[in-house]
């Protein structure tokens, strides 16, 4: 049987504004215990490029400057079973979700949802429902996601100006 993986801890500041939703830790990323832990995964240079932070500083550094700017970052899963990293794999009866109803009780001060690509949105719709609050799907940080890294940040842009 599949080794039972179990996500991080959320990235959260004082008063978080926006929610970043990633599927479900990559392999590298539990293993490091940091969030976008794999070098390729762009997550850090586009944030870095969003809010003007260095993305080659260190993880505290990058966690730092993302909570100054209101921003938490969690995963829709809580736990599920999965072979390597892609969420292709994740084996769909093993989902467990994170507890997003006391996550938004607890956190009023959110005002939007970003979905890090389709696996998230798809999942939290499935398993969680309606996100109580505006939000917006952007394109995977993964490297599995081919599109280019200027074509991701210009769709992060855009995605967190529309909501």
């Amino acid at each position: 049987m599949t080794e039972l993986l179990h996500g991080l801890e959320p990235i959260l500041g004082q008063r978080p504004r926006i929610l970043i939703l990633g599927n479900m830790p990559s392999a590298m990323s539990l293993a490091s215990g940091q969030y976008y832990g794999n070098p390729r995964n762009a997550f850090w240079r586009i944030t870095g490029a969003l809010f003007g932070f260095d993305a080659s500083a260190s993880y505290p550094d990058r966690v730092n400057a993302l909570q100054a700017h209101q921003v938490a970052v969690w995963d829709v899963l809580r736990s599920c079973r999965r072979v390597g990293s892609l969420d292709s794999a994740v084996e769909r009866d093993s989902m467990v979700p994170n507890d997003f109803a006391a996550f938004f009780t607890t956190h009023r001060t959110l005002e939007r949802v970003v979905f890090n690509g389709a696996a998230a949105e798809t999942n939290f719709r499935r398993l969680v429902g309606t996100p109580p609050l505006a939000s917006v799907r952007a394109p995977s940080t993964s490297p599995a996601q081919t599109m280019r890294l200027e074509d991701k940040l210009a769709a992060w842009r855009a995605a967190l100006e529309k909501i």
